[in-house]
């Protein structure tokens, strides 16, 4: 990239603004007279970078999960709403772009330098071993923020304003995985941000961390309930947050359970101890209660008045 009379040091997206600017922006799109590294031109650059490098991991990572993964038998169930899927896919798509305008407010400041990321591992002074435990605490101090933030978020004072959009998905699929309300997108997403600027990392590491965190958001909303038995008491699965999502107080982490059990929240998932949402659907078709009337939405419709 050119440098103007402020040198700063390379970010992460940083690195992504120079693979766009020079496969893309600087040959097809802005002026030859426009400098690189000039404020406004990143600015722009980044909003349209993180708006189409958002929505082509959540659609693309999505829809692998919803076709190869997400048991579709689940849309049987009595809370799975009418239209689900295309109503979190356009929640999703309306809040990315204005989640998009904050975020890229910190992802500047990381272009002019202003956070901890580094170039090399020889930048770091424990060389691969501080590779190796920024990847770690980067997951507890996120996984311990987002506790927080997310049990601050279901504060009654606030909970209808913000948080309350994402709990419409009783049933979660992987495309309820980013289908929030703005605000509680962006909160939630600020550890994740927030990072860097107090602690070293490296860039490429940040980058494919920042991927790993979309994979991991949409694998807890993908209906696939199995958990490897050694780390059902660990690790926070798709059936810790259904049950999250299905009765409200529970398991509030992203990662680990943790802050679920120091916080008092835990709570065991339903789906390993044969109460579960398959298990309810497999109840009710025994019992001839699961008929087409409830499969195309007339159930949901109750459910949702009763939600609100």
């Amino acid at each position: 990239m050119t440098r103007g009379a402020h040198a700063y040091s390379e970010s992460a997206m940083d690195l992504v603004l120079k693979v766009a600017d020079y496969h893309v922006l600087t040959p097809y799109v802005y002026p030859e007279s426009w400098p690189e590294d000039e404020a406004l031109r990143q600015i722009i650059s980044l909003l349209v970078v993180t708006n189409l490098g958002a929505a082509v991991l959540y659609l693309g990572l999505g829809a692998l999960s919803y076709y190869f993964i997400f048991d579709h038998n689940l849309m049987k169930h009595p809370h799975f709403l009418e239209n689900q899927v295309w109503r979190e896919i356009k929640y999703a798509m309306s809040s990315l772009p204005w989640i998009s305008i904050p975020t890229v407010a910190l992802f500047f400041a990381e272009v002019r330098g202003y956070s901890k990321l580094y170039d090399n591992v020889s930048d770091s002074p424990l060389g691969w071993s501080g590779l190796f435990l920024s990847m770690i605490s980067f997951l507890f101090f996120t996984d311990m923020c987002i506790y927080w933030i997310h049990r601050f978020l279901h504060h009654k004072l606030i909970y209808k304003m913000f948080h309350k959009p994402h709990h419409i998905w009783k049933i979660p699929t992987p495309f309820a995985s980013h289908a929030f309300h703005p605000v509680d997108g962006f909160l939630q997403g600020l550890p994740y941000h927030i990072y860097p600027f107090l602690f070293p990392l490296h860039k490429v590491l940040y980058l494919a961390l920042y991927v790993f965190v979309n994979i991991w958001t949409i694998s807890i909303h993908d209906g696939d309930y199995r958990v490897p038995s050694g780390l059902i008491s660990v690790i926070n699965g798709s059936a810790h947050h259904t049950d999250h999502h299905l009765f409200f107080d529970y398991n509030y982490g992203q990662y680990f359970t943790l802050w679920d059990r120091l916080g008092g929240s835990y709570r065991h998932p339903s789906a390993l101890m044969g109460k579960g949402p398959m298990d309810l659907i497999r109840k009710l078709q025994v019992e001839g209660k699961l008929g087409k009337e409830q499969v195309n939405g007339h159930d949901q419709r109750r459910a949702t008045c009763k939600e609100e």
